[in-house]
This record gives C-alpha cells, sequence and structure tokens, in this order.
C-alpha cells in the first residue's frame, strides 16, 4: 500500500519491484541496499537538470547554468523534495536507524531519492527517468532564477519583503527531537501581513529556517 501510494506521489509506478525495493533500501537494512543505485541516480539527475535547464534558459552561458544547476541539486533541495513526497516512510532502515530518526536524516533521504532516480533510469529508460526528475522538480524549476544564484532562502525571502514593505519574517522553533549529536528541529516562518506560516525541518536551526523560508518565499511569489 505504502509503495502503491509513493507511485502516486511520483507519478512513475515501477515494473521491476525489485529494483525499487533496492532504491529504498538503505546499507544498514542488509547487504543489497541502495548505495549503487543512489551513484546512477546522481548522474541522471544531474544531467536532466541540466538539460531541463538548457532549454529554459536559451542564452544563459555556461558558467551560470553550472550554477543554478548546483543550486537545484544539492542535498538540501533533494531533502526538501524527499520530505514533500515523504519518502522517509517508505525506507527499509537498520534497527539502529530507526531509532536514531534516520527516516528524516537529510543525507539519508537525498541519497534515497536519488537512489530512487537511478532505479526508474534502469526500469524504465532515460525518458522514464526524465519525467520522473521533471515532475519531482517541477516548482523548483519554474522559480529557478539566475539573478538569484548564490542567495540563500532567507536571504531571499527578505528582499522579496522589503521591495513589498513587508516586515521580515518571524522565525520560531517549534520542535527538536533526536540525540544530542544528531538533533532535528522544525522551524515555523510567519508573515502575518500575508497571512503565511510555513515550516521547515533539518538538521540545524539554520537549515531547518532555510527551508521554511524557502516555502514561504514560494508562496509569497504566487500572490
Amino acid at each position: 500500500m505504502l509503495r502503491r501510494d509513493l507511485a502516486e506521489t511520483t507519478g512513475y509506478s515501477f515494473g521491476n519491484p525489485d529494483l525499487l525495493r533496492q532504491a529504498l533500501t538503505h546499507r544498514s537494512f542488509g547487504a543489497t541496499h541502495n548505495e549503487r543505485l543512489e551513484f546512477l541516480g546522481d548522474g541522471v539527475l544531474n544531467c536532466v537538470v541540466a538539460a531541463l535547464l538548457f532549454e529554459r534558459f536559451p542564452q544563459l552561458p555556461e558558467g551560470e547554468l553550472s550554477r543554478l544547476r548546483a543550486s537545484l541539486v544539492n542535498q538540501q533541495s533533494l531533502f526538501e523534495t524527499a520530505q514533500r513526497i515523504d519518502l522517509g516512510r517508505h525506507l527499509q532502515l537498520g534497527e539502529g536507524e530507526v531509532k536514531s530518526g534516520g527516516a528524516q536524516r537529510p543525507s539519508i533521504l537525498a541519497d534515497a531519492l536519488e537512489a530512487l532516480i537511478g532505479a526508474a533510469f534502469l526500469d524504465g529508460g532515460f525518458d522514464a527517468a526524465r519525467a520522473l526528475v521533471a515532475r519531482l522538480f517541477e516548482q523548483a524549476l519554474k522559480t529557478a532564477d539566475p539573478q538569484n544564484v548564490g542567495k540563500d532562502a532567507k536571504t531571499q525571502l527578505q528582499e522579496f519583503l522589503q521591495a513589498r514593505r513587508i516586515a521580515l519574517p518571524q522565525y520560531s522553533v517549534i520542535a527538536t527531537g533526536g540525540e544530542a549529536h544528531e538533533q532535528s528541529f522544525r522551524v515555523e516562518c510567519a508573515i502575518p501581513e500575508l497571512n503565511i506560516r510555513t515550516q521547515g525541518e533539518g538538521s540545524s536551526r539554520r537549515s531547518a529556517e532555510q527551508v521554511a523560508a524557502r516555502r514561504a518565499y514560494d508562496l509569497g511569489s504566487r500572490t
């Protein structure tokens, strides 16, 4: 049932369930894990995002395309995408990883998302993998802005609000979890004037604020 939910969320149904099972298996769970698929998926993801940006920005030079791709393909963006499709609840983890909250750890989720893309490539070919990446990163690709490359989400949100003479957002920690050496933070970003409240999770307060700010920026830019 869970994997049927994942197929509905991603828009891709695997013909070979063994590939999907391997993509969702962390090395702590067993010998047949997802690290090789992660390696493959990383290459496919970078290729597809490069092609999509190449088409979207026909006049952009190579250096700026590279920087724009790097802003889209990194652990934080992969983590956010994996969270959005609730990938963590589908993972097979060893007992220790389960107890330590591995299903919500940014590195594990980012790696699993790459493995999922690699598995889709093997299962359905390049066109299937390209379509999957395009769906997963649709919003990020739509809002990709060469002028904002290098600016983090909090800076972009601050500049967006200042340009409209709206008060700066309020950030507050609403939950923490995990062991002392592997804590997770949940932060809320509130912009009362726009009636926007978003939340973000991360391994530090700063990273959680960045996730919440990105979501607030995406909502605000649509209004």
